[in-house]
C-alpha cells in the first residue's frame, strides 16, 4: 500500500527543504502549490502572488474547501510520496478518508522572521514583494484554516537552525514515522 505524508507549514517554513530530502529518501511528490498554479494559469490568472492566492481561494469557495486535496488525489500514483502544502482541516479530511491509516500529517514550523528571509532568498513569482505583502499572505493562508491543521500533525519538526541540522531531522522522522 501506498504511504503519503502531507506536508504543511506557512510559507517559507521550511517545506522545500523537507521534500528534498524525501526526494532523496525515495519519495514521490506531488506539491499542492503546483496543482494551484497549474490550474490558474491554465484560466489565465495573473501568476503573481495575489493573483494565484486569490484564484486559490475563489475555487474554494466555489467547489468546496477540500477541492485542492480532490484534485491531489487524482494524481497520485503508486509509491510513498509527499503531499506539500495542506492548507485546511478541511483538505486533511479529504487525504483521511482516501488514504486512512496510510497517511501521516507532518508540520513544519519557523518563525515569521526566518519565514519571511526565506521568501524573499528564493525569489519565487509568488514571494512578497515587502513585509506587508508577507503579512497579507500569512493573514490569507490562516484563514483558510493553515494554523488548526498545523496544530493537528502528526508529526512537529521545527526549523530554526541550520540547514544542515534540518536537514538531519527530517531524515531521521522519515526512517521513524511508519
Amino acid at each position: 500500500m501506498t504511504k503519503v505524508i502531507v506536508l504543511t507549514g506557512m510559507p517559507g517554513a521550511g517545506k522545500e527543504e523537507f521534500v528534498k530530502v524525501a526526494l532523496e529518501h525515495g519519495y514521490g511528490v506531488i506539491r499542492m502549490g503546483d496543482v494551484v498554479r497549474r490550474e490558474a494559469e491554465s484560466r489565465g490568472t495573473a501568476m503573481d502572488d495575489r493573483g494565484v492566492g486569490g484564484f486559490a481561494s475563489l475555487e474554494r469557495e466555489v467547489h468546496g474547501p477540500g477541492i485542492w486535496a480532490e484534485r491531489c488525489l487524482k494524481v497520485l500514483g503508486e509509491g510513498d510520496t509527499v503531499i506539500d502544502g495542506s492548507r485546511s482541516l478541511a483538505e486533511l479530511e479529504v487525504f483521511r478518508r482516501a488514504l486512512g491509516s496510510d497517511l501521516r500529517l507532518v508540520a513544519i514550523h519557523s518563525s515569521p522572521g526566518q519565514r519571511f528571509q526565506r521568501l524573499l532568498r528564493r525569489a519565487r513569482s509568488d514571494a512578497p514583494e515587502d513585509r506587508e505583502a508577507f503579512d497579507e499572505r500569512d493573514r490569507r493562508e490562516l484563514g483558510w484554516g493553515l494554523g488548526s491543521l498545523i496544530a493537528m500533525a502528526d508529526v512537529m519538526i521545527v526549523n530554526e537552525g541550520t540547514l544542515e541540522k534540518f536537514r538531519e531531522t527530517v531524515a531521521e522522522e522519515l526512517r521513524k514515522i511508519w
